[in-house]
């Protein structure tokens, strides 16, 4: 948001959420250049399920945290924290249920799932194209990859939202449960806006 060592590709969560990068792999950030917040006013991310017979449930994280860090080499990164706590499904209060408890997410033990990016060149998010990093979940870390959309505006995230989706494997994050109910897939589906951080 996959097998050992291959990516999976996220079609079109957040997904945009550890920040498990390794030490001294990616450019010092520019002072003179603060990041940008994901934009929770008015941003969305959320994600699908579907179960064994079709049917898809749709749900939200509400709450989450997110910059784009700008790089002193004109690249950014992007980190991303989603508090699984408040996933919901809504009108699906069993679903929601579960998904809270301790074969799901288990946000007593894992409060937040986290994303943080490779260092990419920023003209992916109006071009569209593939947005690799690493996601942690339940104290699993696996390499992932988002699919950004390319944008309808001249200044992604600004004028218009970042569109991007993305699959994982819940098996791979502990999440086994349910098999005979629920697909293992679980998709991920973010609308970001961004806004400038004051310096």
């Amino acid at each position: 948001m996959v097998r050992p060592v291959r990516e999976r590709r996220w079609m079109p969560w957040f997904l945009l959420a550890a920040l498990l990068a390794p030490p001294g792999s990616a450019a010092p950030v520019s002072a003179s250049q603060p990041p940008l917040r994901v934009d929770p006013a008015r941003s969305h991310l959320g994600f699908e399920v579907r179960t064994r017979v079709g049917h898809r449930l749709g749900g939200e994280f509400p709450r989450y945290e997110g910059l784009v860090e700008r790089l002193a080499d004109g690249r950014h990164r992007v980190r991303l924290r989603v508090a699984t706590a408040e996933a919901v499904i809504p009108g699906r209060p069993r679903y929601t249920a579960w998904m809270r408890g301790e074969h799901f997410f288990d946000p007593l033990r894992y409060p937040w799932m986290e994303f943080v990016s490779e260092p990419y060149d920023p003209a992916v998010l109006a071009a569209g194209g593939p947005l690799r990093g690493h996601l942690t979940l339940r104290a699993h870390t696996h390499a992932e990859v988002l699919e950004v959309a390319p944008a309808a505006c001249a200044r992604p995230g600004r004028d218009c939202p970042v569109s991007v989706r993305g699959d994982i494997d819940r098996g791979r994050y502990g999440m086994a449960d349910w098999r005979m109910v629920l697909s293992d897939r679980v998709r991920f589906v973010m609308q970001v806006w961004l806004r400038e951080e004051a310096p």
